[in-house]
């Protein structure tokens, strides 16, 4: 019998897509990669460069506020420029920044290095989301290649911590930064020669000065504020009048978009129902992820002894989970059933697993517990994620891809910020309270001092983990309640490739009555 032949190509479909897709991938892990890399490395990075406790939260925070700050900037300038263009050159820049931060002699060249790399990154993220936008039209090989993607985008942090434990115990944590560059020089290699970006999918319009920095002004403003309450405290001064300036600041952007001929984010791309539901509600389930790597991380290392290798290798079953529901689940099912379909029960599940964690304690098993708590949440995420971060950039217009996944990866680093501070300060808050509440057992020192201070710990992981339960249910119901676009059609092109009309006012998909 014969074999059954492959499917053709989509007319007009880029035959080298598949191709670009692998490097676009490769791009995305090195920027996912070192969100958590670098949090293994730290500790070493410290010691060598004599950096004081004090100021160490800036090897984070520099990347974080560059990154979150210039992302709507490094969207518009993709889609200004040409987004093959802005992905070679963030490549470039962020291996050079890389460079630049493993051959660190000093605290100031390693915070410069941080910034660099956040805002080339800023630069390379959005470019990478929106040439997956404008190259994959045909509803199915779209759904495919958002799996991959989404997989990637969910997964990769894992990944992090095992590569930078490995790094760091048998090589060195300078080399936590090197491994960006044999990422990035194939990344771009591979980019020059097979990416084809579609013709009449830039957009030429002027370059809206005040909306670049008043959301530049504004993002980095509410990043810090909630970087700087994990430290100081949410009644600061100082994290007051950030969140003052940011609200004040985020307001003018808006009225200013809203006046411009050619606003930096056209508020139709932000304002369309189902693009804002999946802004909204995958924030806040990155709130709930922080919490989970975050705080499993601490209770691996610091409750239950593990190495950082080992810690890294722990985080496996949700990485296979995230994996399997990203591309066999959401992929298979993103061309037969409405995306709140899969995004709705996908936060439900994660919430499922986060539920379980509630129930860690100092002796908790880990085949028992923590496990399956991961595979719940990877199967949840995976399924959840891969259908949002093809519906944030479907039916865009193509000359407004970059800045809508700029937005996809704003609401991440938003939420991300958030989660780290708010998660962190309800944990803080428990942990105390418990020691409040058990003082004299703590006091007696030994064995028994130390298990109070364990128990104080798993206590305030586990307030903190409720509250993550809490927000991927608000998730949930979001997905369910906003968006509303039925599934993309099994074979045309996606609504909003190349040559789609200037105005988006809505998906050009069937709309599933309430």
């Amino acid at each position: 019998m014969s074999k059954t032949a492959a499917a053709p190509a989509p007319a007009g479909a880029d035959p080298s897509r598949w191709k670009a897709l692998v490097f676009i991938a490769l791009a995305q892990l090195m920027v996912v990669l070192d969100a958590t890399i670098v949090n293994i490395a730290l500790p070493s990075a410290q010691t060598d460069l004599g950096i004081s406790d004090g100021n160490r939260q800036w090897v984070i925070t520099a990347y974080a506020l560059a990154f979150g700050g210039l992302l709507l900037f490094g969207g518009r300038i993709a889609d200004k420029w040409g987004r093959k263009n802005a992905f070679i050159t963030g490549l470039a820049g962020f291996a050079l920044a890389s460079a630049l931060g493993g051959a660190a002699t000093g605290e100031a060249m390693m915070l410069g290095a941080r910034a660099l790399q956040g805002a080339f990154g800023a630069l390379l993220a959005p470019a990478a989301l929106s040439l997956l936008a404008v190259t994959f039209t045909d509803a199915k090989e779209r759904a495919k290649a958002f799996g991959i993607y989404g997989a990637i985008a969910g997964g990769g942090g894992a990944v992090g911590l095992i590569l930078g434990g490995f790094l760091t115990e048998y090589l060195n944590w300078r080399w936590t930064f090197f491994v960006n560059i044999p990422f990035a020089i194939v990344a771009a290699a591979g980019a020059w020669m097979v990416i084809r970006e579609p013709a009449g999918s830039r957009n030429a319009a002027r370059l809206d000065v005040p909306g670049v920095i008043l959301s530049t002004l504004g993002l980095v403003s509410l990043v810090y504020g909630f970087t700087r309450a994990e430290s100081a405290g949410w009644s600061d001064a100082i994290t007051v009048s950030l969140f003052i300036a940011s609200a004040v600041l985020l307001l003018a952007f808006v009225a200013v978009e809203s006046k411009v001929k050619s606003p930096l984010l056209p508020l139709r791309v932000l304002l369309e129902r189902n693009r804002g539901g999946v802004y909204l509600s995958l924030g806040l389930a990155v709130i709930a992820m922080f919490g989970l790597f975050l705080f499993l991380t601490y209770y691996l290392q610091v409750v239950k002894g593990f190495s950082p290798v080992k810690t890294g290798f722990a985080f496996l079953p949700m990485i296979a989970g995230m994996i399997t529901g990203s591309t066999q689940i959401g992929a298979r099912l993103m061309t037969r059933v409405a995306p709140r379909l899969l995004m709705g029960p996908g936060f439900l599940l994660a919430g499922v697993g986060m539920l379980l964690l509630t129930q860690l304690e100092v002796g908790s098993s880990y085949p028992a517990l923590i496990l399956p708590a991961q595979l719940l949440l990877g199967l949840g995420m995976g399924t959840a994620f891969m259908p949002a971060m093809s519906l944030a950039t479907y039916g865009v217009n193509p000359a407004d891809a970059g800045v809508a996944s700029a937005m996809v990866n704003t609401s991440q680093q938003v939420g991300g910020a958030i989660g780290t501070a708010l998660l962190n300060t309800i944990a803080a808050s428990a942990t105390t309270a418990y020691l409040t509440d058990h003082a004299a057992q703590a006091a007696a020192g030994g064995d028994a001092g130390k298990l109070v201070q364990a128990q104080a710990m798993v206590e305030g992981y586990s307030a903190a983990i409720w509250w993550a339960v809490g927000i991927l249910v608000i998730s949930a119901t979001i997905a369910f309640t906003l968006i509303n676009t039925g599934r993309p059609g099994s074979g045309g092109p996606v609504a909003g490739g190349a040559g789609a009309g200037s105005e988006d006012a809505e998906l050009k998909v069937p709309v599933i009555a309430h």
